[in-house]
């Protein structure tokens, strides 16, 4: 697809056609769908730009849901996520790019929370990541990638290496990657949405990453070419039919580890004093109901800072 002009570069032609304000209606239609079923905080990464100008309006749009929306945002800059056309056969170059004249600029309009790229090989070597995260460090900016999607690099251990908040996919990732992770507290972010829509039949290690003590986060990856779910519960579902989660691990996955994986672990996923009080009410009979339910009612009450956005 990727060769054709699908995929990713099919989304970066649409999103560099469309203004800012396109995007941010768009992307306000999403978000209120998510929040009506409970979603209190996410993360919006860039990567469809893939030039300082584009990748620089999503990331405003990521600022923009913040403030004019009742949640919270994270704003990770994925201007490493595929060759832009003007720099195909030339991945060297535009890392530097990124390095050099990108990822400067939008850090100091204060619009990154933090640095990913994707490492695999239609995309970007571990050499050429370590490179960005490099430069991420120098800027203070806490790094994610993608990994082991497709094929084993090893991009996983790479992020460990570098502290990463989490590392995303792990299809392939191998028992090794699995113990740099748990040593270095990077959270492994599985994404049942893509495995099901790209029909994948890897699974992600589960067992390495429980013997290990992986921390597991589970996401949407909500995106219009592999993943394009709006339901966070189905994603529950999915983690545990696709991947063999329990429900009490999936749970953990879309709230305490989901934080964590955005830096957010100290103050936001579980109902503790001193932290933000975000929750959602639901009338069920269990928790483990969450995970089961393909569908279902939406939440009774969404709580966000304290104070009642929705019911």
């Amino acid at each position: 697809m990727a060769a054709q002009g699908g995929g990713i570069a099919s989304t970066v032609r649409a999103t560099r056609a469309a203004s800012e304000d396109e995007l941010f209606a768009s992307a306000r239609q999403r978000v209120q769908a998510l929040m009506r079923d409970g979603v209190t905080t996410i993360e919006v990464k860039s990567g469809y730009g893939l030039d300082l100008a584009n990748e620089r309006k999503m990331l405003r749009v990521a600022r923009r849901l913040a403030d004019e929306l009742p949640l919270a945002v994270r704003a990770t800059c994925l201007a490493a996520h595929a060759l832009p056309p003007e720099y195909v056969g030339r991945a060297d170059d535009y890392i530097a790019h990124i390095c050099d004249e990108m990822l400067p600029a939008l850090a100091a309009e204060g619009l990154v929370d933090a640095v990913d790229a994707f490492c695999e090989h239609l995309a970007f070597s571990p050499a050429q990541v370590e490179r960005l995260f490099i430069k991420a460090r120098e800027l203070g900016l806490p790094v994610k990638l993608h990994a082991e999607q497709l094929s084993s690099l090893h991009g996983s251990s790479l992020a460990a290496r570098y502290q990463a908040l989490s590392a995303d996919h792990l299809e392939f990732m191998t028992e090794e990657d699995a113990i740099a992770m748990a040593k270095a507290g990077t959270v492994a972010v599985l994404l049942p949405g893509a495995f099901y829509f790209l029909r994948e039949t890897q699974l992600p290690p589960m067992d390495a990453l429980r013997r290990h003590g992986v921390k597991i986060a589970l996401a949407s990856d909500l995106n219009p070419g592999t993943s394009p779910g709006l339901s966070l519960r189905l994603m529950l579902n999915m983690g545990c039919t696709c991947f063999r989660m329990t429900p009490e691990e999936a749970l953990a996955g879309v709230t305490v580890h989901a934080a964590t994986a955005l830096g957010l672990g100290d103050s936001h996923g579980s109902l503790e004093v001193g932290k933000v009080a975000d929750f959602v009410a639901w009338q069920i009979e269990r928790p483990a109901d969450l995970a089961y339910w393909l569908g279902g009612d939406l939440p009774k009450r969404v709580v966000r800072k304290g104070h009642e956005i929705s019911n």
